[in-house]
């Protein structure tokens, strides 16, 4: 999981997008879906409710598809669900208008409305959305021992390299690296972070205190059976595409760790972290590279330097803060970047400082009838006041959704609303075991300084902060099981002047649920 937290920036300064076009072309050509990653997929399926009479192509790079299960509407904007990994026969069931095709991508002729695969394919599109999502942006390319985690295959790549693992170090602050830092057992762990806290893209410092005793603590084990089916991929798939080693599968879902062993190579099942604050990789060493400076790497913490110095570590990670420890291999988790390769052949679209391709609020592209949705894209309109961009799997799933409903609106000449999922930041995910959910502007982002915060805290069990300007809300972020967030959600959606509560606002003996209800 890759994200930015930052809101999306105004784009006075920047050409508006050309407006969409009204051209009707043959509608045999029908709908062209690039990804079958979440939004890929999401896109698909609902371009299949929408247009069940049209052709619906989508072009996979992976044999196995991501699909939304067990979807649940908790609020407005806030929704729960599950992420399912299925064979390609399997969408092409449940939605007989669909094929899938599992091929690379090589190009797009906009002008002639076709897209071409690495096999010679040609498919023509009547409106096609480019879903490819992101790829993990790594430290350093075409190192071994430096490994990112994006998909089901980097994944099954990770756990190979687990089995023998004595010490990982692990680069990133983001979802990924709380997972992983989580969920590693038997292994020394050495968590380098460019903040001075933990989890920074998804909480504050606070927060963070309150999971720093889940660093080593034991993990709490769920005895719950998983609601979705694991896959994996083996390097012998006969329908693998022959071209595109750096071809990605769709991104993992919320999920993801589930059914994984992630066990090294010591017997100890404890958690052994040692977080580097503030720091950042200033280069990876081979052993060779090592031995030749001349410098001593440092202990792990309970660890003597005779055992330090008997351990002849593969690669060497030398940080920003001077420290170099060495350790089997690294893993890249410092976010993604928009998978565009394909499309940019020529310089027909438009493309945001981050790299994405830029869309309206139509999720239409600077190209006629090419649309965009999910990691790959960059949303380029004016955002509501409580709603900013994050390359999350919950908003590639809503973008998805409303890319198809806005495909199938621009072919038939109708106008369309925005779907109220982008009036409200809303995403639900979990980390350390406890439910987290984020609210609007729940780190205050694009507020300035003039804000206030609430906060209830009780250890071991929830945290809760409220971001207030002006006497209404923001913004919260909910830690535990505190069922608060319909309720926050109402409060900041409709704008509600809550001065005259205070702190009671949070006051754990009054049931605000009843109150506002």
């Amino acid at each position: 999981m890759a994200a930015s937290r930052e809101v999306c920036e105004k784009v006075e300064d920047i050409a508006p997008l050309p407006p969409r076009s009204d051209q009707r072309r043959d509608r045999t050509a029908g709908f062209v879906i690039v990804g079958g990653g979440i939004a890929g997929v999401t896109c698909a399926e609902q371009l299949s409710a929408l247009s069940p009479d049209d052709p619906v192509t989508l072009l996979s790079a992976s044999p196995l598809i991501k699909s939304v299960t067990n979807f649940r509407q908790v609020g407005r904007a806030l929704e729960e669900f599950d992420v399912e990994e299925k064979t390609t026969g399997a969408l092409q069931k449940a939605c007989p208008n669909v094929r899938v095709v599992h091929t690379q991508v090589r190009a797009a002729d906009t002008d002639k409305h076709e897209v071409y695969t690495e096999d010679g394919e040609t498919f023509p599109y009547t409106k096609l959305c480019i879903c490819t999502g992101g790829q993990p942006k790594l430290i350093t390319k075409d190192n071994p021992y430096v490994i990112g985690i994006r998909d089901t295959e980097t994944v099954q790549h990770f756990q190979q390299k687990m089995a023998n693992a004595r010490r990982v170090v692990i680069v990133g602050n983001g979802g990924i690296a709380l997972e992983l830092v989580y969920e590693i057992e038997g292994c020394e762990v050495i968590w380098a972070i460019k903040d001075d806290s933990i989890g920074n893209t998804f909480f504050d410092r606070g927060a963070a205190e309150f999971f720093l005793p889940h660093l080593t603590a034991g993990k709490c084990e769920e005895n719950k059976p998983l609601k979705r089916l694991k896959y994996t991929v083996t390097e012998s798939s006969s329908d693998s595409p022959k071209k595109g080693d750096t071809a990605m599968g769709g991104a993992l879902g919320p999920d993801w760790k589930d059914g994984w062993r992630m066990k090294g190579k010591h017997d100890q099942a404890a958690h052994r972290v040692q977080v580097e604050y503030q720091c950042e990789v200033q280069e990876v060493l081979t052993r060779e590279e090592f031995t030749r400076t001349g410098q001593t790497a440092e202990c792990f913490p309970g660890t003597s330097r005779a055992e330090e110095q008997n351990d002849d570590w593969p690669v060497y990670v030398l940080l920003t803060n001077k420290r170099l420890y060495g350790c089997d291999f690294v893993v890249s988790a410092t976010g993604v970047v928009p998978s565009t390769g394909p499309f940019l052949h020529n310089d027909q679209f438009s493309v945001a400082p981050d790299g994405g391709l830029r869309v309206d609020d139509h999720m239409h592209t600077s190209v006629p009838d090419v649309y965009a949705a999910g990691d790959v894209c960059t949303a380029s309109w004016e955002p509501a006041p409580q709603w900013f961009q994050m390359r999350l799997w919950s908003q590639a799933r809503q973008m998805g959704s409303y890319a198809a409903k806005c495909m199938v609106a621009d072919r038939d000449g109708e106008d369309i609303d925005m779907d109220f999922c982008f009036e409200l930041f809303a995403h639900v995910t979990k980390f350390f075991n406890y439910k987290i959910v984020l609210l609007g502007r729940y780190n205050a982002q694009g507020l300035g300084k003039d804000y206030e915060l609430l906060l209830r805290c009780t250890k071991g069990l929830e945290y809760v902060k409220v971001v207030l300007q002006a006497g209404r809300m923001q913004g919260a972020v909910l830690i535990g099981d505190t069922d608060l967030e319909e309720t926050f959600e109402n409060l900041i959606v409709n704008g509600m002047d809550l001065s005259p509560y205070g702190e009671d606002l949070l006051d754990p003996n009054i049931d605000i649920e009843d109150y506002f209800d």
